[in-house]
Parts: structure tokens; C-alpha cells; sequence
């Protein structure tokens, strides 16, 4: 039951990439950054939510929280699907990634709280690679389900839904209600959420519209300063509030804060590159939604092994070499795509080499950044820490997403590759500053607990 929800929203981060093309065409004259935001609509509310939505489970207990999760998500999914316009289809994104923040939480904990102490290491790596494994299935799944019809993309999540509504309350052993934490009585900081959402969704409708109203406008520069008073507020809300979205204490321990730099910054890589791909296949080579979907699928499915096999030599090494290590191959596929690519080269000679790099990349860097940012708090801290680099991972995917559509412009228009171009290449500088963020990682000292240990009243984090 819970491995069904966490694939349901991990695999809906990434599944809408390969059909977004396709919804295009069918919301005739919606243009490419009207489009984007059915990406980043749901990492926005995503990130904003997951913090109080944990707060939310340790209250009322991970039972309710996960099904009523799972509840919203799958009407949710249904609304996308018979959305009669783009924006109607955003808002439904919206309160789909609000269903995914409560359920994803409280996944991990009735799934730590189920397992017996000795299997809870092996439970939480289980649920880890479910996660990994949806999102690496997500753009196959796109490509299939977009031949038969765009919606199918929504519609598979509703049979699922279903299921575990209704096995679910039986099926489910709750740990009951959980008392709020020590020192945690306040109430969760919702209106800091919607200060990071409005923040976060300022900033990034100012790139996406960069090119249409143009950067000296007043509508560009009005939206940024709105989006910088926005994430002023949101700081300075966090800095006062009990229980606020981004515990600002944790970020002074040692390690953690350029880790999650490095976490958003590697986010806004990723999900820059992830989109460029489907957008070369779909607009530039003109290959169906199932091409599409398996030309990407061999860098993402090299993840979950390379993953496995880092996390050994990152406890010898510490995490900054490997992780280093995986930017520089994750740059080094983004070069090759810079400077190979073009629309006459075949697959296997332009895109293929580029994609595995990536893959490499993805599979030494991200886990490895993710455990060091989480190992360098104390155990306490664990799954709020865990939350912070969600939330930033998720700030950077639209970032990434909007970023990219300001560089390609009006070139993004089928048939137009110069663009590209100037789209890796901002692929390349995050990746690097990435490294940068890398150097300043300090190897944490050895701790007796572990994070899969974390009890299961403080669920707000989640890997």
C-alpha cells in the first residue's frame, strides 16, 4: 500500500515531461512557457508543503495523513485529465502536489513504524529504490501512455488511487496519533508556505516571461522585486515562527548548508537537461512520445545501480570526491551534447553518449549529496534535515524548468535547435557551481544512529 503512493507521486515528477508536447498541440496556441508551468506548478506547491505536511502526520497520525494524501492526489489526477484549458490543467497540478506533500511523508512512516527495528534499514532503502525506480520509469511511461492519449498520463494514477483507498484502511497499520514533539506545540507555518509558493512562482514566471515581455520591462523587473520582497518575508517568517517551513538553525550546522546548495543547484541541472532531451526529440527530430520515452530511459535507468555502488566508496572517501566525480560526469555529457548534437546526427553518435554520462552523473551525485547534507545533522534532525533538501531539490526543478524555456525562447518552436545550445550551456555553469558548492562539504563525524532509525513521529522529511 504505501509502495503504491510513493510511485504515484515520484513518477508523476517526471511521467508529464515526454507528454507535454501533445498537450501542447491540444490546447491549440499555448506556448511553451504557459506549458511549463504543469512542471513546475507541482514542484512548487510540492517543496512548499512538504514541511507542514509532515508537522500535519505527526498530529493527526501517518494513517490519515497518507490516505487523505492519497485521496486528494487521485481526484487530483482525475481533474488534470478532463481539464478543459492549460490553466485549469495547472491548477490541478497544484492540488496534486499538494496530495503528494501528505502522503510522501507519511509513507516512510507507517512504513518505519511497521517494520520491526532490525528490517527498518532494509524497509527504508526498499521504499528509496521505489522512488528511483518510478522516477526512472517516469518518461518510458510517459512515451507509452501519450501514444494512446495525453490524459492516460493522469488516468493511470486513478485505478491506483482507488486500490489503495480501498485496501488501505485495512491493510494499514497505523502507530496512532502521534504527541507533537518536544518543543514542537505551535502549529504548522502555512502562511510560510504560501509565502514560499508565491516567492518561488514570482521568480520563476519572471524567467519563463523573459522573453516575451523582455528584461528591461516593467513587467519583468515588477515580478522580481515582488518575488525577492516574497522570499524576504518567507525568511523572515521562518526566522520568528515556532514551526517554520525552513528551520534557519539548521543551516549554521556544519556541512549542511552547501550540501543543500549543492542539492538545489544539482536540481536545477537535471531538470534542465531532462527537459531539453524531450524537447530536441519531440520538437527538433520529431519522434513519437514512445521514442522519446526510451531514447531518455538509458541514463536514468543507470541510476539506481551506480547509487548502490556509491554509497560504500562516499563513507571511505567522504561525499565531496564523489560527488565531484559525478558533476564532472554529468558536465561531461552536457559537452558532448554542446557540441555534437545537431538535427542531422543519428541518435547513437549525438544523444546516446550524452544521456549515459548524465546517467553516471545522476547515479554518483545526487544520492551522494542528498546522505551528506542528511549525515551532517545530528540524529535528532534527521527527517527535518531530510525535508530542507527535498524542498530544495524540488525549488531547484523549477528554477531548472524556467531557466531553460528563457534560453530557448521562440527557438523552441518545432524545428528549431540553435537554442539549444544556450540551454546547456546554463546546464553546464549549474553543474559547475555545483562543484563549487561540493568543495565546502565537510565530512561528517561517525554517529551511532542512522537515519532509517529516525522515530516515526517526526515524519516531516522524508528521503
Amino acid at each position: 500500500m504505501v509502495a503504491a503512493g510513493v510511485a504515484m507521486a515520484n513518477l508523476d515528477v517526471f511521467i508529464v515531461n515526454v507528454a507535454l508536447p501533445d498537450v501542447g498541440r491540444h490546447f491549440t496556441g499555448a506556448s511553451l512557457s504557459s506549458l511549463s508551468w504543469i512542471l513546475n506548478a507541482y514542484a512548487v506547491v510540492f517543496a512548499a508543503l512538504l514541511v507542514p505536511a509532515g508537522r500535519f502526520a505527526d498530529r493527526t497520525g501517518p494513517k490519515r495523513a497518507y490516505l487523505g494524501g492519497i485521496a486528494v492526489f487521485t481526484v487530483a489526477s482525475a481533474a488534470c485529465a478532463v481539464a478543459p484549458g492549460v490553466w485549469s490543467l495547472v491548477g490541478a497540478r497544484a492540488v496534486q502536489a499538494a496530495g503528494a506533500a501528505f502522503l510522501t511523508p507519511s509513507s516512510l512512516a507507517l512504513l518505519v513504524a511497521a517494520a520491526p527495528p532490525a528490517r527498518r534499514l532494509a524497509a527504508v532503502r526498499a521504499w528509496t529504490a521505489m522512488s528511483g525506480l518510478a522516477a526512472a520509469l517516469g518518461p518510458v511511461a510517459g512515451g507509452l501512455l501519450t501514444q494512446l492519449d495525453w490524459r492516460w498520463v493522469f488516468l493511470v494514477n486513478v485505478p491506483a488511487g482507488i486500490a489503495v483507498l480501498l485496501a488501505g484502511p485495512r491493510v494499514v497499520r497505523s502507530p496512532g496519533r502521534g504527541a507533537a514533539p518536544a518543543g514542537r506545540t505551535a502549529r504548522p507555518d502555512l502562511a510560510g508556505a504560501g509565502l514560499l509558493t508565491a516567492g518561488i512562482a514570482a521568480l520563476a514566471l519572471a524567467l519563463v516571461k523573459s522573453n516575451d515581455w523582455g528584461w528591461d520591462s516593467g513587467g519583468v523587473i515588477g515580478t522580481l522585486v515582488a518575488a525577492a520582497v516574497l522570499l524576504v518575508l518567507f525568511v523572515r517568517r521562518s526566522a520568528r515562527h515556532p514551526e517554520p517551513v525552513l528551520p534557519l538553525p539548521l543551516l549554521r550546522v556544519p556541512g549542511f548548508a552547501p550540501a543543500s546548495v549543492a542539492n538545489l543547484l544539482f536540481a536545477v541541472a537535471f531538470a534542465a537537461m531532462l527537459l531539453s532531451a524531450v524537447l530536441w526529440c519531440r520538437q527538433v527530430w520529431h519522434w513519437s512520445a514512445l521514442r522519446t520515452g526510451l531514447a531518455i530511459a538509458p541514463g536514468p535507468l543507470m541510476v539506481p545501480g551506480l547509487a548502490v555502488g556509491a554509497g560504500p566508496l562516499a563513507r571511505r572517501t567522504g561525499a565531496a570526491p564523489i560527488a565531484i566525480a559525478g558533476c564532472a560526469a554529468f558536465a561531461a555529457g552536457i559537452a558532448w551534447w554542446t557540441w555534437m548534437m545537431s538535427p542531422d546526427d543519428g541518435y547513437a553518435a549525438g544523444m546516446l553518449p550524452g544521456m549515459l554520462l548524465t546517467g553516471v552523473g545522476v547515479g554518483l551525485a545526487l544520492p551522494t549529496l542528498v546522505g551528506a547534507a542528511v549525515s551532517a545533522l545530528p540524529p535528532r534532525d534527521f527527517s527535518t534535515g531530510s525535508g530542507m533538501v527535498t524542498m530544495a531539490r524540488q525549488i531547484g526543478t523549477v528554477l531548472g524548468v524556467a531557466m531553460l524555456i528563457a534560453a530557448l525562447g521562440p527557438d523552441a518552436a518545432p524545428g528549431g535547435a540553435g537554442a539549444f545550445d544556450d540551454g546547456w550551456r546554463l546546464v553546464l555553469l549549474a553543474t559547475l557551481a555545483t562543484a563549487a558548492a561540493c568543495l565546502l562539504i565537510r565530512r561528517p563525524r561517525p554517529t551511532a544512529a542512522a537515519p532509517a532509525a529516525a522515530p516515526p513521529g517526526d515524519s516531516a522529511g522524508s528521503v
